[in-house]
């Protein structure tokens, strides 16, 4: 049987095992928001007027920590962060998503990035709070 641990050590021991949760829980939870952004799109693509299929092609996710295609929808190059996972309508050949989902004096508005968020956030929201969850049980318990 092992001497029991002084509350000194105990006290080191929590803070030790808090400060790596955080740590853990973004690494842990990194595929929970790839996964969860690869359903907004999805959604999104399968939303989108169709003419060419190009801007259907153009939906992409950007996982964390790469950068989003040149000219994408909120312009120019965008990195996302350790905990994000983005997804973008464009790139250099296509330019008109904004056009398609919010219309023109000349062309009706087809939304489909909103839509297609509004369907896929709350699955998305559930596996990431699970992902957070499990990562930090899995922290306090040790189980790096």
């Amino acid at each position: 049987m092992s001497k029991p641990k002084s509350l000194t050590e105990q006290s080191r021991i929590l803070s030790e095992r808090l400060k790596a949760i955080p740590e853990a829980v973004v690494r842990d939870v990194q595929s929970a928001l790839i996964k969860g952004a690869e359903e907004v799109a999805g959604a999104m693509r399968a939303l989108v007027p169709v003419d060419d299929g190009n801007l259907k092609a153009s939906i992409t996710v950007t996982a964390p920590g790469q950068t989003t295609p040149a000219y994408a929808e909120g312009g120019g190059k965008r990195t996302a962060g350790s905990n994000q996972a983005l997804v973008t309508a464009g790139d250099e050949k296509v330019r008109h998503g904004h056009l398609q989902e919010f219309g023109t004096v000349k062309q009706e508005a087809q939304p489909f990035m909103l839509p297609g968020y509004r369907l896929a956030k709350p699955k998305a929201l559930r596996r990431i709070q699970r992902a957070i969850g499990q990562a930090v049980r899995k922290a306090a318990e040790g189980d790096e």
